[in-house]
Order: structure tokens, then C-alpha cells, then sequence
């Protein structure tokens, strides 16, 4: 691949050095081979990025929504042109297997050609006027500087549903990639970015560490909304630096998501369901289902269902077309699947149907019964390739249950679908899905995160299972 910015910061149009002149290697997860490396940037290196953003700002924003869409398409072109190679090293860099690599680079030019779109449809709206012979009118204006960090897991494609309609609406963007994932998350757009011509400033990224360089941009007062996707905690470290100069923020945060299966449900098709819920991308998404809830009169057969499917599932390098499951992300996401939530738990008395076992990075999918809700693996967001089962007597207790923790995507199964619409509507979550798992909709219709707005869906055809869930 181009190895064009490995190892450096692009900050006003330009390549560079950090300013602390320091970079960090880039492993492939399967292997462990370092195949880059990412500049490790500072505050210093913020700030320049900062400024470089908000002196081009002005002068982007002037520019017509068709000379701004054009950008758009040039960047998306520069993508697509490289579409074989970004997918290799998403698969290198995150440890997803094709399909996924795929959907994540696809899904991101598309969001390109989609916000190119919406930036020429709309510049703002006729509204009632509040007396008769006056004119309301109002006008689309652009925030100013966008400060985004993201997470690992999909780092691509969650960078760009927010800079792609940033930049589109007259924006500039200073991004700040994980450090995991630097290279497809960050330097491989700043390059895609200089080659399509896009003004300088307009957009930077600033590769380095969460303390050293998260932490800089998310506090730094030259930013005019604030946009981050990743955990809990430091997600309310950055609402309150945002608090104390009353700057808006954008959150998508982690949540523990439950897949509820009621007494009349299709055991088979849940099953399958739950496998993709579950353990797509090794269970590393902030939609993936964490606590499966599952009524008495189907448990065993669900427990059956799901057992023969976790231990068909071949766990391997994510560059073989048979590999069904790749690495987890690190050796710290090893240790805290493994002990800190797995192990506990089955200590205080879940017990092990299929996986909780790993060699190196590779952790075998793993299915817990008889998991209670004082456990670990029910109280916390797992992040893992691990569906815990929980058995209830009622839909009652299965709402309450779901209800103790926070969620973004929930799953209702029942074969009456307006009962599975009325469990659907009791479910605090940002999306909750009726027969099937979460949705693989596009960029442009994911849930904006820090809204409380449910979408509701319903069964899909059982033929869209991906073969490897089904698989008996």
C-alpha cells in the first residue's frame, strides 16, 4: 500500500513530523507483524491543527455546495480507486474478516457520494411566519471546526459519517484517529484527502495517543462541536470539558444491548440471529449483544441452537476466506474479556457450554449459561466474541432486566409481531429490532447516538443470515 504520511501527522495541506518527533509501530492483529507506523502527536500538534482548521474555515464555507460536493466526489473517487488495498489493511489493521473490511470501506465512499448529495438539496427551510405579511425564513450555517476521535472497531466508515457531512455543510475537521487503528482510521484518509485536492486546513489528522492527543483536542476551546465514539467513561470526561464552555458535543457511547427471545419465538431463526448480534467482528461493536434474555420454555433449545453454532465457527487469520472469526483487537482487550469479565463470572456460577478459551489473540466464541444478573458478563459491555444467557419466567421480568442497563440496540424475537412490536416499545434503547439482529443499514442511516430516537424494525428474510451463522 501507498505508503504516503505513514508515520506522520498532515496538518494544513502538508505531511510532517510531530512536533515531539516520536512514532509508534502499527501491528497486524493476526500476526503480530509491524506493517507501519503513526506519529505520536501532543497538544502542540493540536493546536497547529486546531488553527490550521479554523483559518480555513472561512474561506470553505464560502465556497459554493457544488464546489464543496465536488471535493466530496474527488475524495470518494481517490477511495475508490484504491478500494483492494484499503480493504487489505482494514483486515490487516482491525483483524475483521473480509465481509466486514468490505462493508467498512464501501459504506465510507458511499457516505462521501451521499453527503455530496445532501449539501446541494437543502440550504434551509420556508417556515410559517408567526404574522400575517411576514416572511420566515431560515438558513443552513455551518458550525466551524469539528473536533472528531474514534474508535478502532470500525475506524474508517465511523470517521467519515461525521467529516463526510461536516465538510459537506461548510465545516473544517481535525481528526484524531485510535491509536490501533491509525493507518485506516486516519493516515490513509489525510492521503485520500491531499490527493483529491481538498483546500489545506480544511481537513487534518492527528495520530497519537488518548492522553497525549485525544485528551488535548477534546478540551481544546478553538473547537466548535466536539464528536466522539467510544466508552462510557471518557465519553463523560468529554461532556464535561464541553459543559464548562457550554460547546455542543456529539456522543455515541457504549451500552450493554440485550436480545430478548420470548416463549413463542423461532428458536432457529434467533439462533442465527444471535450469532451475528453476538459475535459479528468478534463481538468488538458498541451494537453488538451483550445479555441474552431468554424465556424458560425455549431455553434449551436456544442454548442448543446457539452451542452448535458458536462451535462451528472457524477462528483464524482474517486474511483466509474460511476464517469465520479474526483476533480480538489487543492483548489488554484479551485480558478483559477473558479475566475480568469471563473467568468471574464463572467463578460465581455461569457455566461453560462452548469457547471461554484463547491461544494469543484468538478467543474462541463462547456461549455462558445459567448467568445471573449480578455477574459480570451481564453487568458489563462485554466487547468479545461471548453470548451469556439469562433465563427468565415472564416478558415482564425480560423488559425489566433489559431495562437496568443503558443500550443502543436492542432484539425482540416472537413469532406474534405485534407482540413483538408492544415488548419493542418498553425497551429504553436508541434502536430496537423485531426478529432480527442488529441492521447492516449505511452510514447515512445510522442512529445519530446522543438522541433518544427509536427506529423500530422488523423481520428481514431468513435467507439474509450470512451462511457462517446458519451454519449447523
Amino acid at each position: 500500500m501507498d505508503k504516503v504520511g505513514d508515520g506522520q501527522l498532515y496538518l494544513d495541506g502538508a505531511f510532517c513530523a510531530a512536533e515531539s518527533g516520536r512514532t509508534g509501530p502499527v501491528h497486524e492483529k493476526a500476526t503480530g507483524r509491524q506493517i507501519g507506523s503513526y506519529a505520536l502527536g501532543g497538544a502542540a500538534d493540536v493546536d497547529r491543527a486546531v488553527r490550521a482548521a479554523r483559518a480555513a474555515q472561512p474561506g470553505w464555507a464560502a465556497l459554493s455546495a457544488p464546489q464543496r460536493a465536488g471535493h466530496l466526489r474527488a475524495f470518494a473517487e481517490v477511495l475508490q480507486a484504491r478500494y483492494p488495498e484499503l480493504v487489505e489493511q482494514s483486515i490487516r489493521e482491525t483483524g475483521g474478516v473480509r465481509a466486514k473490511a468490505e462493508d467498512e470501506v464501501g459504506t465510507s465512499i458511499r457516505q462521501l457520494h451521499i453527503s455530496a448529495v445532501q449539501a446541494t438539496e437543502n440550504a434551509g427551510d420556508i417556515l410559517p411566519p408567526y404574522k400575517q405579511g411576514k416572511l420566515s425564513l431560515s438558513r443552513a450555517v455551518p458550525l466551524g471546526v469539528l473536533g472528531l476521535i474514534t474508535p478502532w472497531n470500525y475506524p474508517m466508515n465511523l470517521a467519515m459519517r461525521a467529516v463526510a457531512p461536516g465538510l459537506a455543510f461548510g465545516n473544517t475537521v481535525v481528526l484524531k484517529p485510535a491509536e490501533l487503528t491509525p493507518v485506516i482510521g486516519g493516515q490513509v484518509l489525510a492521503a485520500a484527502a491531499h490527493e483529491a485536492g481538498l483546500p489545506p486546513g480544511v481537513f487534518n489528522v492527528v495520530t497519537g495517543d488518548g492522553p497525549d492527543a485525544g485528551q488535548p483536542l477534546a478540551a481544546h476551546p478553538g473547537l466548535d462541536l466536539m464528536d466522539f465514539t467510544g466508552s462510557r467513561e471518557v465519553g463523560l470526561r468529554i461532556a464535561a470539558h464541553a459543559a464548562r464552555d457550554l460547546r455542543p458535543i456529539r456522543l455515541e457511547l457504549g451500552g450493554s444491548n440485550a436480545f430478548l427471545v420470548l416463549d413463542d419465538a423461532d428458536v432457529e431463526l434467533a439462533a442465527s440471529c444471535a450469532v451475528i448480534a453476538s459475535l459479528e467482528f468478534q463481538g468488538q461493536t458498541c451494537i453488538s449483544a451483550s445479555r441474552h434474555l431468554v424465556h424458560r420454555e425455549v431455553a434449551d433449545a436456544y442454548l442448543e441452537a446457539l452451542t452448535t453454532r458458536a462451535k462451528a465457527l472457524r477462528v483464524g487469520d482474517p486474511m483466509l476466506a474460511e476464517t469465520d472469526l479474526g483476533p480480538l483487537i489487543s492483548e489488554r482487550q484479551v485480558h478483559r474479556v477473558h479475566q475480568e469479565i469471563v473467568l468471574p463470572s464463572v467463578a460465581q456460577g455461569a457455566t461453560v457450554l462452548a469457547g471461554a478459551e484463547h491461544e494469543g489473540l484468538f478467543y474462541q466464541p463462547t456461549v455462558l449459561a445459567e448467568v445471573t444478573p449480578e455477574m459480570p458478563v451481564f453487568r458489563e459491555e462485554v466487547f468479545g466474541p461471548v453470548i451469556p444467557v439469562t433465563v427468565v419466567g415472564s416478558e415482564r421480568e425480560a423488559v425489566e432486566l433489559a431495562n437496568r442497563h443503558p443500550a443502543l440496540m436492542n432484539s425482540v424475537f416472537s413469532t406474534d409481531l405485534m407482540r413483538g412490536m408492544a415488548v419493542a416499545e418498553q425497551l429504553h434503547a436508541g434502536e430496537v429490532h423485531v426478529n432480527d439482529a442488529h441492521a447492516r443499514h449505511g452510514a447515512e442511516n445510522q442512529m445519530p447516538g446522543f438522541t433518544r430516537r427509536q427506529w423500530i424494525g422488523v423481520q428481514r428474510t431468513p435467507l439474509s443470515i450470512p451462511d457462517w451463522a446458519a451454519r449447523r
